[in-house]
């Protein structure tokens, strides 16, 4: 793929696709959970602000994972935007901190368990009004 001043090669084109999926599904249930919560337009955008940015800048964008000490390696282990990262990462360049099938199961069990949590406030009808 040519874009107006490189040229793109894609590594594996299912692999984008599939975290493509795996990424819009997450951050929809994310976003179905704060909206929610949420009272007003102004209590939506704290999470994005001090929670999803923090995450995305310790998600290992700008730094390869082996490149941080052994314990915040573990911390960041924790972070589901790193395995998001490292299989857009593989997706395009071929390349992955953390094994591939790994991170795939890690995202699936996210998207299961906020399915389940906008499942559970959908249906008991959690601040929603009538």
């Amino acid at each position: 793929v040519s874009l107006f001043f490189i040229d793109l090669t894609i590594y594996n084109f299912t692999i984008v696709i599939i975290y493509l999926l795996l990424t819009s599904a997450l951050f929809s249930l994310a976003g179905l959970i704060n909206g929610i919560y949420a009272n007003n337009f102004d209590e939506i955008m704290v999470i994005p602000t001090f929670v999803l940015t923090p995450l995305i800048y310790l998600g290992g964008i700008f730094y390869s994972l082996d490149a941080l000490p052994n314990f915040w390696q573990l911390v960041s282990k924790l972070n589901p935007i790193l395995y998001l990262i490292n299989g857009f990462r593989f997706g395009f360049l071929g390349i992955s901190d953390i094994n591939i099938y790994v991170s795939m199961i890690v995202l699936i069990l996210f998207v299961v368990v906020f399915y389940g949590i906008c499942y559970y406030l959908i249906s008991r009808g959690i601040r929603i009004k009538s």
